[in-house]
């Protein structure tokens, strides 16, 4: 997959507005700034559009599908409009199902649970840990991490057509790295998926908030994403795609809204007709709100203009990668090379700096919020910054001290929300702490870099 022609020749969108836009943070060097939120990979901020729509909404909020009253029957209309409204964000296919859950991670464990019995399941090392983990029950073969697109496709080819015995098949690939932001062959690797009879789900959790994502264009079998990465709050996810091993499998969760009809038995037991839509895995209480977000955040960056919203953030991929290269002391990481194709998703090192200890300068120093660690892809970093796997290093910060080496790596990424200054800033950063040092002293504390603040330093409540 690579960024369309077009997108780069349409007009560039300006930032779509966002929640805390203006929110002020504390420097520890004293004053206040506005804070820079550069860790759209982990959460992206919420558009102003979706907070709208949810507050206009909120006053009417009732049960969905089982109540007779006026916002019962509203809020089902609304919870089934909105998966009409992400079937076609995503080009789903006329007899897909959309299935709402908690996040990526909750609904690659869904499909995880629906596969038949003996299915071989392929995945690279490269993935997240949402793609990497869930297989527990199945046969699972770790592809290498591929050095190229192509090479993706080769290993992948090779080793479905090695597969013994011959039976149903799942591929898991992701369509942008949550490390690097390299865009994934998807369509290439769907169609080397399907030759040797095998399937394919994609995890779109960093692609869908960057990029277009058609499921029927790239032939893939799922696609998996999570609202709080689309500009929604917290706590709702997507499983989208083919019905059939879905319905064959037994729901995801046992209870109420899962069950067409439950009876009693004359030996005492119960009966249960499970449903075949989407509901059969979407047992108890809906998170209505979290889906109205999610719909409303596909209906925002569809008007807004999607290849407007992908030329503007290329733009920024590249000043970044430019400003990047002019400190010799940073080194980018990357799979496929510097020419490859990318979202707003870049991971580096700093010479002479622990990973942490740079990115507490940053927060602390200059107001900028980015990610330190091995991304929940330990795998990948490792491979990335060649360690030996025994090597320390962890999710969230190392105990090393500042100045230590540490395995991790620091992450900076943006998205639709982000404004040029933010970008600007960033580079600006970088350079200063690299060229004249941190002007804080620091320390580790429950296994982050926390500013020392000592006398000097004055805390206020945030809040």
């Amino acid at each position: 997959m690579s960024v369309p022609t077009a997108a780069l020749e349409s007009s560039i969108c300006a930032p779509l507005p966002v929640l805390g836009q203006n929110v002020t943070v504390p420097l520890v060097t004293g004053g206040e700034v506005t804070y820079a939120a550069l860790d759209y990979a982990a959460s992206a901020p919420a558009l102003q559009r979706v907070w709208d729509d949810v507050a206009a909404y909120a006053p009417y909020y009732g049960s969905v599908h089982r109540g007779a009253g006026y916002l019962s029957q509203l809020s089902t209309d609304l919870f089934e409009n909105s998966r009409r409204t992400v079937a076609e964000f995503l080009g789903c296919r006329a007899d897909d199902q959309v299935v709402f859950t908690r996040s990526t991670t909750d609904s690659l464990n869904l499909l995880a649970a629906a596969i038949p019995a003996d299915c071989q399941v392929f995945v690279y090392e490269t993935e997240h840990h949402a793609s990497l983990l869930p297989w527990r029950d199945a046969q699972v073969t770790y592809l290498n991490a591929p050095r190229t697109p192509a090479q993706a496709v080769e290993s992948l080819e090779r080793a479905l057509a090695d597969r013994d015995p011959y039976g149903p098949a799942l591929v898991c690939v992701t369509g942008a790295s949550n490390v690097t932001g390299e865009l994934w062959p998807v369509k290439e690797l769907a169609a080397a998926a399907h030759a040797h009879g095998a399937r394919i789900v994609l995890d779109a959790a960093q692609l869908a908030p960057h990029h277009p994502v058609d499921i029927a264009e790239l032939d893939v079998d799922w696609v998996a994403f999570s609202g709080h990465k689309l500009y929604a709050p917290f706590g709702s996810g997507v499983l989208a795609g083919r019905a059939d091993w879905l319905q064959a499998a037994e729901p995801y969760l046992a209870g109420g809204g899962a069950s067409r009809k439950v009876a009693r038995r004359a030996d005492g037991g119960v009966d249960v007709d499970w449903h075949t839509t989407a509901a059969r895995h979407e047992a108890g209480s809906p998170n209505v709100i979290g889906v109205y977000s999610i719909a409303s955040a596909c209906k925002a960056l569809t008007e807004a203009g999607f290849e407007g919203l992908v030329a503007r953030e290329q733009e920024l991929v590249g000043r970044v990668r430019e400003g990047l290269a002019e400190v010799p002391e940073v080194q980018v990481l990357s799979l496929f090379g510097d020419d490859a194709p990318r979202v707003g998703v870049i991971s580096f090192v700093v010479r002479g700096w622990n990973s942490s200890h740079f990115a507490a300068a940053l927060s602390a120093e200059y107001g900028i919020g980015v990610r330190d660690g091995l991304f929940c892809a330990h795998p990948l970093v490792r491979t990335l910054l060649g360690s030996d796997p025994q090597d320390p290093g962890e999710c969230g910060a190392p105990d090393a001290e500042p100045g230590e080496r540490s395995l991790n790596a620091i992450r900076v990424s943006f998205g639709a929300g982000t404004p040029d200054e933010h970008i600007d800033r960033f580079l600006r950063a970088v350079s200063e702490l690299v060229r004249e040092g941190a002007r804080w002293n620091y320390r580790t504390e429950d296994g982050r870099c926390v500013p020392d603040r000592g006398e000097a330093a004055q805390v206020r409540d945030t809040f």
